[in-house]
């Protein structure tokens, strides 16, 4: 049975790393989400992703609005992150992931909860599948 919790471990604070998801890091999106994510080895103790979400005040200057919209895509990634978790079990790398909120109207929650559940898949399928499965024509040269 999947853990539908959020921990401490798994929230994403250092101002760093999240600096580093815009400037190094890898990104894609599903309306009305983008998905900002980064590669880093896996801490002692650490969970395999450290997750946070923004939404821009420029698209909503209530904070009442943004904050019940960030506590649906936390939603929606508490209820789905499971689907990811069993696949990158045992994976050597931690996972730095921010999601972005993109539409500049509030959306329902059934429809953020359809954009996370397919941004997961797309996440697993695009990056750690094709590095996890490379192509044959992709090895590494023999050192003759």
């Amino acid at each position: 049975m999947p853990e539908f919790t959020f921990k401490k471990a798994e929230r994403l604070k250092s101002l760093k790393v999240i600096g580093g998801l815009f400037k190094d890091g890898q990104s894609f999106g599903v309306y009305p989400l983008r998905l900002f994510w980064s590669a880093q080895p896996m801490p002692e103790g650490g969970a395999p992703v450290q997750f946070t979400v923004s939404v821009p005040k420029k698209n909503f200057k209530s904070a009442v609005a943004r904050n019940r919209i960030k506590r649906q895509v936390r939603e929606a990634w508490r209820l789905n992150k499971h689907r990811l978790y069993r696949r990158i079990e045992g994976n050597e790398h931690q996972y730095a992931c921010m999601v972005l909120y993109v539409a500049k109207e509030d959306m329902p929650t059934a429809q953020i909860d359809k954009a996370m559940q397919t941004m997961i898949h797309l996440f697993y399928k695009k990056n750690i599948a094709v590095a996890a499965n490379p192509k044959p024509n992709e090895t590494a040269p023999s050192g003759n």
